[in-house]
C-alpha cells in the first residue's frame, strides 16, 4: 500500500487583501478548515516586496497601520492541496492586488492529533 503524498502550498500575499469584504487570509484559513486541509498558518512578515509594489513594506514602530507581507502556509496530501487551489483559483486571479502561489512536495515525519479539551502545555 502506497502511503498518500503531502505538500506545503503557500499563499504570499498582503495583510491587508481582501477577498470579499473579509481579508484574504481569515477567509482562506476558514475556507481550508472547512475542505478539512489538516493545518493552516499565517505567518506576518516585517518587511518585504512583490513584483506588483512600487515600495517596500516595512513594519515600524511609528506605523499606525501595517501594509505588511503575509504568506499562508496548508500542509496536506498533495491530491488535497491541489483540489483545494481549484476551488480559490478564481478568487485569486479576481484579486486587485497581485499575490504568489507555490507547492512543494514535504515528507512528513509526524502528524499527531492532540487529545482534544487538553489544555496543558
Amino acid at each position: 500500500m502506497n502511503s498518500p503524498e503531502y505538500s506545503v502550498l503557500k499563499i504570499y500575499a498582503s495583510s491587508t487583501d481582501k477577498m470579499g469584504t473579509r481579508l484574504l487570509y481569515e477567509h482562506l484559513v476558514r475556507l481550508a478548515k472547512d475542505r478539512g486541509i489538516s493545518g493552516v498558518t499565517v505567518y506576518r512578515g516585517i518587511m518585504g516586496y512583490g513584483k506588483s509594489s512600487s515600495h517596500i513594506s516595512t513594519s515600524r514602530y511609528w506605523e499606525l497601520t501595517e501594509k505588511l507581507p503575509l504568506m499562508i502556509e496548508m500542509v496536506d496530501t498533495t491530491e488535497m492541496l491541489e483540489q483545494f487551489y481549484r476551488l480559490i483559483e478564481p478568487d485569486l486571479m479576481k484579486m486587485r492586488k497581485g499575490c504568489l502561489v507555490t507547492i512543494e512536495p514535504v515528507r512528513l515525519l509526524l502528524q499527531r492529533t492532540g487529545l482534544s479539551g487538553n489544555n496543558d502545555l
